[in-house]
């Protein structure tokens, strides 16, 4: 007998030599001969089923004795004739698509597969109900989580927390109580993001990794402005109410959109204008260099939100619609709150006055004013990208919370 030979020695098909006959046997053309050569005890038996299970046939060395035989160098040889299939499995699966490509509905069994993986038939049917593309998607993503991945940073050496605090005792009350209400605000950013994680479908994986980034800044924020909060020693600041209040607002909605829309969009926008103001007028080198990495990543997470809406907007009309209902329904549910407490609002002043003259603190004061004059323009912005005439988008912008989050 003549053909190719794979002398397993000792190596059982139960130890790994499955392996090399899978992959001698790739090499050669179906109807093709191998001899298969090995001192397993076991391989007479093993052989056989192996390859009846995989579509390859055996054949005796000597056609006229059946199995294995005994050659006289003493190891056991039979010949496995290669099959047109060589994995049963694998005959009728399909790819979870292409590992480049985003499926418009990608299909509740491809489940947890990789993108462009073979699917082995069975296995569970998961439920994953944001599974539509124009529901979640944006271009922007691979790029954005890209960037994301690269910015990131370490509190314990982006920050130097021994720099002097020079200013005095209220200017520090005034720091702790604008710390406090910004880890309130960074809690909620952080949950609502999470809350949709375990909803998306797999196959969107750059949204995934996105959201799942957006998460991790969140959680660093959170850590930063505790840090902050706590440098002197004197504890946390006050929680009002009606902060407390809008805030939840936030966690109870369950519309993927709606929430980017109210969380991202204009909450995290306005953010963004407020942690620029502590950059610029942070009393201590801390407290402007963790607003100012703070600010970066909410940019980023603004950028998403924007995008991925205004691309759901061209392809949905009428999400304009529910856009609109939706922050008139978070108007109507905060009405009877007071909004930003005293405590925030006058910490700011403080603040952006950098001294006790009365001519320092009129001039906080107007700083302020000027912070939410940007906070409304910054938003009539992001909402026109959206679609929504000026008019609208004015009317939307006076709407939003008092709480700027």
């Amino acid at each position: 007998m003549t053909g190719p030979l794979l002398d397993l020695a000792d190596l059982g098909l139960d130890a790994g030599g499955h392996l090399l006959l899978r992959y001698r046997l790739a090499q050669l053309r179906p109807g093709q001969r191998l001899r298969v050569r090995g001192r397993d005890p076991a391989l007479a038996v093993h052989l056989p089923a192996w390859c009846r299970a995989h579509g390859h046939r055996t054949e005796p060395v000597d056609s006229t004795v059946d199995g294995p035989q005994e050659t006289v160098d003493g190891p056991q040889e039979t010949v496995v004739v290669r099959g047109e299939r060589d994995d049963l499995r694998w005959s009728a699966a399909q790819r979870a698509g292409t590992p480049g490509g985003v499926e418009s509905h990608p299909p509740a069994r491809w489940g947890m597969a990789a993108r462009g993986a073979l699917l082995e038939g069975g296995g569970p049917v998961p439920d994953f109900d944001l599974d539509d593309r124009d529901l979640v998607w944006a271009d922007v993503a691979p790029r954005l989580y890209a960037h994301a991945a690269a910015r990131q940073w370490d509190p314990a050496t982006a920050v130097d927390w021994a720099a002097p605090l020079a200013h005095g005792a209220e200017v520090e009350a005034a720091v702790v109580q604008v710390m406090t209400y910004l880890v309130e605000n960074e809690q909620v950013a952080l949950q609502v993001p999470a809350r949709f994680l375990g909803r998306l479908h797999p196959h969107f994986r750059e949204v995934l990794q996105l959201l799942a980034i957006q998460v991790a800044d969140e959680a660093r924020h959170l850590a930063v402005f505790t840090r902050r909060a706590l440098l002197s020693g004197d504890g946390m600041g006050t929680s009002s109410a009606g902060g407390r209040a809008s805030l939840f607002t936030l966690v109870q909605e369950d519309d993927f959109s709606l929430a980017t829309f109210l969380l991202s969009v204009l909450g995290e926008g306005t953010f963004v204008d407020l942690l620029g103001f502590l950059a610029r007028y942070g009393p201590d080198p801390v407290t402007r260099r963790v607003a100012l990495l703070a600010m970066q990543d909410e940019r980023r997470h603004v950028l998403f939100g924007v995008a991925h809406l205004a691309q759901h907007a061209s392809l949905e009309p009428a999400l304009r619609d529910r856009l609109r209902a939706a922050v008139h329904r978070r108007h109507d549910a905060l009405r009877d709150t007071a909004g930003l407490g005293a405590d925030v609002f006058d910490a700011l002043v403080v603040l952006a006055a950098g001294s006790w003259t009365p001519a320092a603190v009129r001039l906080g004061y107007r700083r302020v004013r000027e912070l939410e004059a940007r906070m409304d323009s910054g938003r009539r912005r992001r909402l026109a990208r959206l679609g929504f005439p000026a008019d609208e988008a004015a009317e939307l912008s006076a709407l939003h919370t008092r709480n700027f989050m």
